[in-house]
């Protein structure tokens, strides 16, 4: 029997708690801040991640199929950089589009690791790519991979690990926020390990406005889930009917801004705590930085990674970046 033929084993789920009482201490922290805001977090239940995948679909939405594009073009020389026997550990693994073309090239993967707070979104994309590639183990893992986790054992132990976060959801986090997140992967990455990550740069105004902005209404359904969200987990009373989905570029920062609008006057409870709204009050979602190359490989270095390599694609929309951990 050959390593393609082999049958498909169900993955082993590792969970690792992402306490729901530290979870509604977060929502109600946020939304008593001035202006509110709360995390991405939060987008992502089963509802949530589906409607993603539809919008990186989306005509308007260049960051998928830009990134798509840049991995099968330089695919040969990210299978050299990575080397023999790793294991790819892909933080906030989604439905795992993109890291088809790294299961179908990599030499001899040692494992699979996809990591997602989205529980059963994981499980269900897990066992897909574990029925694809059955000569590959896969050890999903649910947990926040904002904070440290402890990696599954493989079967075959790798010769290196290499972290993978596609999608430019970097640029969800806060300059802090990002560093932070880099400085948990360097540490999964361990001793010899890099990271191979998507980052968006910047552009025109009016192309990153629409794609955030879409024709079809989607990403304003994936906002506005959030809502629902919080009522079927953390006991809220939200009327999505009441909110607006707006996503707006701010020059300064340097990041597209999504908000739910209140439309009117109106009263919120969570968890038994009552939030009041203004006509026109936002909450703010989520927040997508876009880097220049060199500032984002200032905050690389200060996670304790070097840029190795920057594939863009030829309109310099998108980079596809593999960084050396010292």
């Amino acid at each position: 029997m050959n390593a393609m033929s082999q049958p498909a084993t169900t993955p082993e789920l590792t969970e690792q708690d992402s306490s729901v009482t530290d979870d509604l201490g977060e929502i109600l922290q946020g939304l008593r801040r001035s202006p509110k805001a709360l995390s991405p977090k939060f987008f992502y239940d089963d509802r949530g991640s589906r409607l993603f995948d539809r919008i990186t679909e989306l005509p308007e939405y260049y960051l998928t199929r830009t990134e798509l594009s840049i991995m099968r073009e330089h695919i040969g020389e990210i299978v050299s950089l990575v080397g023999p026997h790793a294991s790819l550990i892909e933080f906030g693994s989604g439905s795992s589009m993109k890291t088809r073309i790294l299961l179908e090239h990599l030499d001899r993967l040692a494992a699979y690791v996809p990591v997602d707070i989205s529980r059963d979104h994981l499980v269900a994309a897990a066992e897909t790519l574990a029925a694809d590639f059955p000569h590959i183990e896969v050890l999903p893992v649910a947990a926040d991979f904002t904070q440290p986790f402890d990696l599954p054992l493989p079967k075959v132990m790798p010769l290196r690990n290499i972290v993978y976060f596609p999608g430019s959801t970097i640029g969800n986090f806060s300059p802090d926020a990002a560093l932070a997140l880099l400085e948990v992967m360097h540490q999964e990455a361990k001793e010899d390990g890099a990271l191979l990550i998507g980052v968006d740069l910047k552009k025109d105004q009016a192309i990153l406005e629409r794609a955030y902005n879409d024709s079809a209404g989607v990403t304003a359904q994936f906002n506005l889930n959030m809502l629902k969200r919080l009522n079927n987990e953390f006991a809220a009373n939200f009327d999505p009917g009441r909110f607006e989905h707006r996503a707006i570029y701010k020059e300064s920062p340097g990041r597209i801004e999504m908000h739910l609008v209140s439309l009117r006057e109106q009263a919120v409870v969570v968890a038994g705590e009552t939030f009041h709204f203004g006509k026109g009050e936002t909450i703010r979602t989520e927040c997508s930085h876009k880097y220049a190359l060199d500032d984002f490989a200032a905050m690389a270095g200060r996670a304790g990674f070097s840029v190795h390599t920057v594939w863009t694609d030829p309109r310099e929309f998108f980079s596809v970046q593999y960084c050396l951990r010292r």
